[in-house]
């Protein structure tokens, strides 16, 4: 699997590029003119300090805080995924998985180093004339097997480092497929986050005791 990282996903969307999106979409007429009446006209500054800047045209990016914004980053990084999509892919039951993408966070996933290269590199085509970039820096691979194998992919004429472990979306994952640390891991979280505790005088220092620790004692 490669964990793909965007460069800048919320504030690279071309604006041109998502009308064709919306529209190839369903999204025309009146609905697909509020939603550029958010945009035209679209103007910023710069400010350092007390200074600014002339106001200057804004063509690319979406609005921040703006509620509609997630969804139309949605439609428009599923228009990338579809195009991107070959015959790579791990099979699911009956379902042939290829990528996960929740927002700006992407999982490209294949059985071998090369499907998951031609993936890499139909993806990053894609992104590419989407107006998107992918972070070379940032992206990573790794290999789900009890045995370590190796697992070189290049982008941008660089080899992506390979790692045992990732973090993706506040989930730990390693690279043997095993998750008991992070059980763990979330069971001490909120073992932590339900302790109550209370100050208890042990000659002269106060020590905290967590109290649900002998919870047997009233019960």
């Amino acid at each position: 699997m490669c964990f793909v990282e965007l460069e800048k996903a919320f504030d690279c969307v071309p604006c041109g590029i998502l009308w064709e999106v919306l529209w190839e979409y369903g999204v025309c007429g009146p609905l697909l003119r509020a939603v550029q009446s958010l945009y035209n006209r679209s103007r910023s500054l710069v400010r350092i300090a007390n200074c600014k800047s002339d106001l200057f045209p804004v063509h690319v990016g979406l609005r921040q805080g703006c509620p509609l914004s997630p969804v139309l980053f949605i439609v428009f990084m599923d228009r990338i995924s579809k195009r991107s999509q070959g015959l790579e892919g791990v099979r699911f039951g009956d379902h042939r998985i290829s990528s996960l993408i929740f927002a700006d966070d992407v999982v490209l996933l294949a059985p071998s180093s090369l499907d998951l290269q031609h993936a890499l590199g139909r993806f990053s085509a894609e992104c590419e004339a989407a107006g998107m970039g992918v972070s070379t820096s940032k992206s990573e691979a790794m290999v789900l097997d009890q045995k370590k194998v190796a697992c070189t992919l290049q982008f941008g004429g660089e080899v992506l480092p390979q790692v045992e472990e990732f973090k993706c979306l506040g989930v730990l994952f390693p690279s043997e497929g095993k998750m008991d640390r992070e059980i763990d891991r979330r069971i001490g979280r909120s073992g932590s986050s339900n302790a109550v505790y209370v100050p208890v005088c042990c000659g002269e220092e106060y020590l905290p005791v967590n109290l649900r620790s002998y919870s047997h004692l009233w019960s």
